[in-house]
């Protein structure tokens, strides 16, 4: 009877261990299916002029966000580095630049970096401290421009279509200042690197400063340039990645983050027309 006994009481036990152990395994895998439902979080690093691009891009960092998408915005003030350290896979998309200079950029280094989207357009603008009207403009004024080739011929096309001087017949955004067939102010124009344009505003005559920059100095292209490029211009800034994340669910996500009703609404309430969304 106590063998018995004895027998019942062992057998109860493996039925309790067997049965801990079951539920310990049902837990487990309940778990891991709970895990496998979790949004992976990925992380975009992004390179960007501090105004307006990294301005914007922090604005839509909430909404990445619910996506599982963190968005770091790496800042830039020069017009290499965003590009080389994305192909170098130091970041993996930038924004700061337009088509023309990314297509001049890739021909001049060899990469093949690409547009994923059009966010905005920055119009270049005529600047001076020492006149306020273009009629003020003296003969032998200085004149500084961007010395990067796209912006450069871009602020000589800007001249021409205020009649300061005259390009050869379809130079287009190559123009550079050997194309200049009339110049009858006889201005003298520097190059100047773009991002060092509003430093000299007060020791030339006229400075001719992408918006980006302009915005930096506290200048207001709408208010403060003596003429602007008009809103029909091509040089939209844009969204680049590498061919090979281009089409990547992050990115996608990213690009479709920046054409949204609530960033078109943000850059016409935050700019005033200085910057123009390029998307509808």
């Amino acid at each position: 009877m106590k063998k018995f006994s004895f027998i019942l009481l062992a057998l109860a036990v493996v039925i309790a261990l067997s049965a801990c152990g079951a539920k310990k395994d049902e837990n487990t895998n309940n778990n891991a299916a709970a895990g496998n439902n979790e949004v992976k979080e990925v992380t975009l690093k992004v390179g960007a002029s501090p105004v307006p691009h990294a301005e914007i891009l922090n604005f839509i960092k909430p909404a990445l966000k619910e996506k599982g998408i963190n968005l770091e915005v790496v800042e830039f003030n020069d017009y290499i580095q965003p590009n080389t350290q994305l192909h170098e896979k130091q970041l993996d998309a930038n924004f700061y630049q337009h088509v023309p200079f990314l297509d001049d950029f890739n021909k001049e280094h060899g990469y093949d970096l690409v547009n994923v989207a059009g966010v905005h357009f920055e119009p270049m603008g005529a600047y001076s401290q020492k006149i306020k009207s273009i009629d003020e403009l003296k003969d032998g004024a200085k004149v500084a421009i961007p010395n990067d080739a796209t912006n450069g011929g871009r602020a000589l096309q800007l001249l021409a279509a205020n009649k300061l001087i005259t390009l050869k017949d379809g130079v287009g955004v190559a123009a550079t200042v050997h194309d200049i067939t009339e110049n009858p102010k006889k201005l003298k124009i520097t190059e100047v690197e773009a991002a060092t344009l509003p430093r000299v505003l007060g020791e030339v005559d006229l400075d001719l400063i992408n918006s980006n920059f302009a915005l930096e100095a506290d200048l207001v292209p709408t208010e403060d340039a003596l003429f602007i490029e008009s809103s029909d211009s091509p040089y939209v800034n844009i969204l680049v990645a590498r061919p090979d994340n281009k089409d990547s669910e992050a990115i996608k996500a990213l690009a479709a983050a920046l054409q949204t009703p609530d960033v078109k609404k943000f850059i016409e309430d935050t700019y005033k027309g200085a910057i123009l969304p390029a998307f509808e």
